[in-house]
């Protein structure tokens, strides 16, 4: 390979030397390595960027030697921060009951009930933006307030990218994607307009207001209805004053369309294991949704980093 000559031809042979590799590693590698060379030939403005990368291939090194260093450092970092595998369970009821060991699908549930702010607050930041945007783009005010909301919707992005990693567990970028240094401001602009990611960042952060209402919905429905079943055999069981007078007339009750009934001691057993079944259930299903929504993030938020 040609020893590059530019900063641009530099990250294509990096990027070319990590294809392949997880796209938010790439991004994390390319942002690095273009701040290092940009700082390298800032403070030696006389020195033409060809003198520069020469000199710092002895130093940073070559193209695919940092691509072989971040590839054996995302090894290393991903099993330090791996959490604790979980025992594998033969049986069809161990693995229906060992998912409350999972730390996954506890931190799916947690990103379940959160997704319904940062859903609120995604979307009210991109609607509310872009009408501002578009209103003030006749001032001379409006070119200022666009640049500034297109860095708070990577700042933004890259904070939902945080939370995906720590609660979902998906590889997501460390660093936002590098701006734009050369040519003019409106040039920089333009470049913002024309990058994919600027759109599908605002796509995603618009798409997570239906599906943080649907996340949330759902979880704290089931969630609710498997505690409630649960807890209803203790209710009857603990007959102490002020719990049974939360039913109608002190007494629990169930009807399911054959008329009211005070149930016996096997109706609310039944109820009780119902609940149980239906809160693993539901880890399950907050895991599988996590896991769907972790590959969401990274298409519409990193893929781009691998082109």
């Amino acid at each position: 390979m040609n020893a590059p000559r530019t900063i641009a031809e530099y990250l294509a042979q990096l990027r070319d030397a990590l294809r392949g590799a997880d796209p938010a590693l790439i991004q994390d590698a390319l942002y690095d390595a273009e701040e290092h060379l940009r700082a390298e030939l800032a403070e030696q403005p006389g020195r033409s960027e060809a003198d520069m990368l020469a000199h710092v291939v002895g130093s940073y090194g070559a193209p695919e030697e940092v691509a072989e260093l971040y590839r054996d450092q995302e090894i290393r970092i991903q099993r330090a921060l791996r959490p604790p595998p979980v025992p594998k369970r033969r049986s069809l009821l161990g693995r229906f009951f060992g998912v409350a060991a999972d730390v996954r699908a506890w931190g799916a549930l947690f990103y379940m009930l959160l997704a319904l702010g940062t859903g609120i607050a995604y979307f009210v930041l991109v609607v509310v933006g872009l009408s501002m945007s578009a209103g003030l783009s006749v001032l001379i005010i409006g070119i200022p307030f666009i640049v500034l909301f297109f860095g708070v919707v990577r700042a933004m992005s890259l904070m939902e990218g945080r939370i995906v990693e720590a609660m979902l567990g998906v590889r997501m970028p460390r660093r936002p994607p590098y701006p734009a240094q050369n040519g003019s401001l409106l040039q920089r602009i333009g470049a913002m307009f024309t990058d994919w990611r600027t759109w599908t960042t605002m796509f995603y952060m618009v798409l997570m207001l239906p599906l943080g209402i649907a996340y949330f919905t759902l979880t704290v429905t089931l969630m609710t209805m498997a505690l409630a079943g649960m807890a209803v055999p203790f209710a009857r069981l603990i007959d102490m004053d002020g719990i049974n007078h939360v039913f109608a007339d002190g007494t629990l009750t169930f009807d399911w369309g054959m008329g009211p009934h005070v149930p016996g001691w096997g109706e609310l057993i039944a109820v009780g294991v119902g609940g149980v079944l239906l809160f693993f259930a539901t880890l399950h299903l907050v895991r599988a949704l996590g896991q769907l929504q972790g590959q969401l993030a990274k298409h519409l938020l990193v893929a781009g980093a691998a082109r």
